[in-house]
């Protein structure tokens, strides 16, 4: 048996994030994880997935001492947003500038916020990562945390954390029940080059079925995100990549003209939900394992790090290591956290009804507030501040 603090379940972004923030006040962590990141070259090919990472997070992977070996592998600042509505000549321009800043945030692929992560999480002396392995049970004995993982290892711990995702087996073997909305929508991704540069710019169009984001990687190299009905988006993926070219950048009203380059085209299936409960005694779910939400502003990984900083902040504000599984300390981290990700998820889903909605008053109310709001500094400023974690 091998003891520790804290057992993490899930070395992805968030999980591996939490890790380090315990890590580096010395705490006695273990991160499972099935599936190491692969090791980085310049010379790879963008990856299909990709975060929008705000000044909150980056942040917070300063602190858990990984921002630095990101930074060194590949980052895209972007300085600038444009959003505009497909149905009528409603737009907002955000720019960096306007409040004093250099970035509004960065685009990073996820596998390489996760090497950082596991790249600073091996600097730590109190962090095993134990890696491949994955959960099989875990029980709970005065108190304490008694895990089995699949390679046969044993561990103890005051404290387990469920950050393995929407599929959490923590949250499974803990019988935390979860409510889920299926928004019969899929995310499409890929990887373009343009005729036009990005300008360092996000390029977000609401479309009745969905918005289309050009997130910026290089000056012609933009992730694509393709919010789509679930058949629509599998008739995207059936289309012959020239085809499928034609139907991007007229989607996009050719702001970036045509599209000159495409990597490989893959979907996946969007779904809201919250656990019914974040927390236990003596276990805590995180990020996408307590919920997950629509993609339309990018904002998904963004909250897992807000869990996993408040989480931290949270135990190590305990006077000893053995109270980190008291119910009592980890409510203080639910209190802190259920409401932002609810009020979060529920506005993703009202801009959804709001943007989707084709009656022409609903329409020109929506382009009249969108030029409202791009008008009124006041009112601009605070939503930049907001998208950006500030």
């Amino acid at each position: 048996m091998k003891n520790y603090d804290v057992i993490i379940v899930g070395g992805g972004m968030v999980g591996s994030s939490l890790a380090c923030l315990l890590a580096k006040a010395g705490v006695h962590v273990a991160v499972i994880e099935a599936f190491a990141p692969t090791a980085f070259n310049e010379n790879d090919p963008h990856d299909l997935r990709v975060s929008a990472i705000s000044h909150f997070s980056r942040s917070v992977l300063n602190n858990a001492g990984a921002w630095s070996h990101i930074e060194a592998m590949r980052i895209s600042p972007y300085e600038q947003m444009h959003v505009w509505d497909g149905t009528g000549d409603g737009e907002i321009h955000f720019d960096a500038a306007e409040i004093n800043e250099a970035q509004l945030g960065h685009i990073i692929e996820n596998r390489i916020i996760q090497l950082g992560l596991t790249q600073a999480l091996q600097q730590y002396e109190t962090a095993d990562l134990i890696c491949p392995a994955k959960l099989e049970n875990f029980t709970i004995e005065n108190k304490t945390v008694l895990a089995t993982l699949d390679n046969g290892d044993k561990l103890s711990a005051a404290l387990i954390v469920g950050a393995d995702g929407a599929r959490s087996h923590v949250r499974d073997l803990a019988n935390i029940p979860v409510d889920k909305n299926d928004y019969g929508q899929s995310g499409l991704v890929t990887v373009v080059e343009t005729e036009l540069e990005n300008q360092s710019t996000a390029w977000q169009r609401f479309i009745s079925t969905g918005p289309l984001a050009f997130l910026p990687l290089s000056k012609n190299q933009s992730s694509i995100v393709w919010t789509l009905p679930s058949d629509r988006a599998d008739y995207m993926l059936s289309l012959s990549d020239d085809d499928f070219k034609t139907k991007l950048a007229e989607a996009v009203d050719y702001k970036l003209g045509n599209i000159t380059k495409l990597a490989q085209r893959a979907a996946f299936p969007l779904k809201g939900s919250q656990a019914e409960s974040y927390v236990k005694p003596n276990i805590a779910l995180i990020g996408d394992a307590a919920h997950t939400i629509h993609p339309l502003a990018g904002l998904g990984v963004n909250l897992g790090f807000k869990d996993a900083a408040k989480l931290a902040e949270v135990l190590l504000a305990t006077k000893s290591t053995a109270q980190m599984g008291e119910f009592k300390i980890l409510r203080r981290y639910e209190r802190a956290r259920r409401g932002d990700n609810v009020i979060t998820m529920k506005a993703m889903e009202a801009f959804r009804s709001l943007f989707g909605n084709t009656l022409n008053p609903v329409r020109q109310l929506r382009n009249f507030s969108l030029n409202l709001v791009n008008e009124n500094k006041i009112i601009k400023h605070a939503f930049i501040r907001q998208a950006m974690g500030k």
